[in-house]
């Protein structure tokens, strides 16, 4: 791996079990360290199974993936955070798992929670938050994993839109105060637009990627109405088109 490169993929083709289907085939990517990218695609093509395996939970079936530290913090749809424990206490449970010595652990998730604007709610439980606090709560702890990429498997699904515009504000000023790499699945173009420095479309049946697009950050601020919608039309033509080829 070179030095500016925090995850590559060579090759890769991954099925779940013998003589079954393909579910990626032939997938190569490099991201390079500090890079927001974000993978769309139609359900099934794919995305999280892509993600699973740089996060090491699932082994490709051919291939490989090389990522920076050794090891990716992962980030999913749903918080699954630990129902008996506060806020604080499952981010220290993070922290208590990577080594993080007693006395430090409760400073150390403070100052998670604070980054993710949540100081305040350290000491409420999971039912005590809502939705999008939960999120922040489970971004804290993904952080808390101290690794130079993060893995996020549409993790603002699930939340209402007004929410999910907040929490995109929050992730991107995370992402440039920490210098994270960030591997972020979504099925939403909007979304992938407005976080992505590149945006990866995987086609299916099986994964492969078919188109991506950069966006420079400086350019995109600039972007009218216009250039944006033109853009997402852009990319909902493209996996619409995959689509149909799929369905034929």
């Amino acid at each position: 791996m070179t030095v500016d490169a925090a995850i590559r993929i060579g090759h890769l083709s991954k099925r779940y079990a013998p003589g079954a289907p393909l579910v990626l085939e032939d997938v190569s990517l490099d991201v390079a360290a500090g890079e927001f990218v974000c993978l769309v695609g139609a359900s099934g093509c794919g995305k999280s199974t892509l993600l699973s395996v740089v996060a090491g939970l699932e082994a490709p079936t051919a291939g490989t993936v090389d990522v920076a530290g050794g090891q990716a913090a992962m980030m999913f749809q749903e918080s699954a955070l630990l129902p008996w424990l506060t806020a604080r206490r499952n981010v220290e449970f993070a922290l208590e798992l990577r080594g993080v010595a007693a006395a430090d652990r409760r400073a150390q998730a403070l100052d998670l929670l604070d980054l993710v604007n949540l100081a305040p709610a350290a000491d409420k439980r999971p039912h005590q938050l809502s939705g999008g606090m939960r999120q922040r709560v489970a971004l804290a702890r993904a952080l808390a994993q101290d690794r130079p990429v993060l893995l996020m498997d549409e993790p603002f699904a699930a939340v209402d839109a007004i929410t999910r515009d907040l929490l995109h504000a929050e992730l991107e000023r995370i992402w440039l105060e920490t210098n994270r790499t960030i591997v972020f699945v979504t099925h939403n173009v909007g979304e992938a637009i407005r976080l992505g420095d590149r945006i990866i479309l995987l086609g299916s049946r099986p994964g492969r990627i078919a188109a991506e697009w950069s966006i420079d950050r400086a350019t995109r601020a600039t972007m009218t109405a216009g250039d944006l919608a033109d853009l997402q039309a852009d990319i909902t033509g493209r996996l619409r088109q995959g689509i149909r080829a799929n369905a034929a």
